[in-house]
């Protein structure tokens, strides 16, 4: 298979659905790949906050997202000793504390209206294994697609495959990790009767436990645990875990009881962020958790993906019409988001490092 486009886009998650979608509205044609065959992937961040709500709003996709299905969330709660002692409404002019949204309804969305246009194409079960290089600029990639190969060229490929990018990895571009001291654990379980929208909070020995309620009548629990420490952790009896989380939220005790069996029952994410040394080269850029990967805290990753999408699809379409893919004409996107990216990543440390201060005065 040998195909030609303006944008090659590697990974089909929210920031390179969208930035897929608006370059193909904008009359691009555009190639996005993506190593999944479908859109159930593993956990991604899934709450939109404002500034990713103003996005997909700014585009009119927000209320087709809504129509697919989202959850507002009504207040945050801080709990301890089984009660809840803090919590936090929306202000006056807002509506909710945050949106959550399942990414296979926000991604269904943006790639369906992605293919109401010609010059869009969609490859899944596909996997970017070499960039294709004239001069020292990048000119497309050598993929596969179960055994063949597919080779696509382009003016410009967009490394959007979240935080073990493949494309960073190609490029050679240098990144340094940002140290946290946790992992977390995620399980999902039915809401008990009667459970309203919110995201409710406390501390389990000193790390976080988090319940985030979900569309379609679901809880998701977040558990900070020591970093590296999940492999002791899965040796141990499960029982001492599930008294404590039962305790700090007895409305909790059947589901948990019936649907939190044991340690298999929970996915690990190895928390680490990173700062690449550059976004940019000659014909290549990275957006999403492939540039900037950020941490769970404050739940900035989606909403900083679409951010990207946005700023990159006009610094795209400017390269373009002056035929100029060049580091420096790509460099214009990086100038725009670095600052608030970083300023964000150093703002989750700050967050970690002082969440346990939201119970002093319990």
């Amino acid at each position: 298979m040998d195909l030609e486009c303006d944008v090659c886009i590697v990974g089909a998650g929210p920031g390179g659905a969208l930035l897929g979608y608006l370059l193909a509205k904008n009359n691009l044609s555009t190639i996005v790949i993506e190593r999944h065959e479908g859109l159930d992937k593993e956990f991604r961040g899934e709450h939109l906050n404002r500034d990713g709500e103003d996005i997909l709003k700014k585009y009119n996709l927000f209320k087709k997202v809504e129509k697919s299905g989202i959850l507002l969330m009504e207040s945050i709660e801080y709990w301890q000793h089984g009660k809840v002692f803090k919590t936090v409404t929306p202000s006056e002019e807002e509506k909710h504390v945050g949106i959550h949204v399942p990414q296979k309804h926000l991604l269904s969305v943006l790639l369906n209206e992605a293919a109401f246009f010609p010059n869009f194409k969609l490859l899944t079960g596909t996997r970017a294994v070499s960039l294709m290089n004239d001069n020292g600029a990048v000119t497309g990639i050598v993929a596969k697609k179960g055994e063949e190969e597919v080779i696509i060229r382009s003016s410009i490929v967009v490394g959007a495959d979240g935080r073990f990018s493949t494309i960073r990895k190609l490029a050679g571009i240098p990144f340094t990790k940002i140290a946290h001291d946790y992992d977390l654990l995620w399980a999902k379980i039915p809401c008990p009767e009667g459970w309203t929208p919110t995201i409710r909070q406390t501390l389990i020995g000193e790390k976080q436990l988090a319940l985030f309620s979900q569309a379609g009548n679901y809880i998701q629990i977040g558990w900070n645990i020591e970093k590296g420490t999940f492999p002791a952790l899965k040796v141990q009896s499960f029982t001492p875990f599930i008294k404590l989380a039962i305790e700090a939220f007895p409305d909790l005790k059947e589901m948990v009881q019936k649907h939190v069996q044991s340690w298999q029952d929970f996915i690990l994410l190895n928390v680490h962020s990173c700062k690449c040394q550059s976004w940019v080269q000659d014909g290549l850029v990275l957006m999403g958790d492939a540039a900037h990967t950020m941490s769970p805290t404050g739940a900035y990753g989606l909403n900083c993906a679409l951010k990207d999408a946005s700023a990159l699809y006009e610094v795209i379409t400017a390269a373009q019409r002056r035929n100029d893919f060049s580091e420096n004409q790509l460099k214009t996107f990086e100038y725009m988001r670095r600052g608030e990216v970083e300023g964000l990543q150093a703002n989750q440390i700050i967050q970690e490092e002082a969440y346990s201060n939201n119970f002093v005065s319990a």
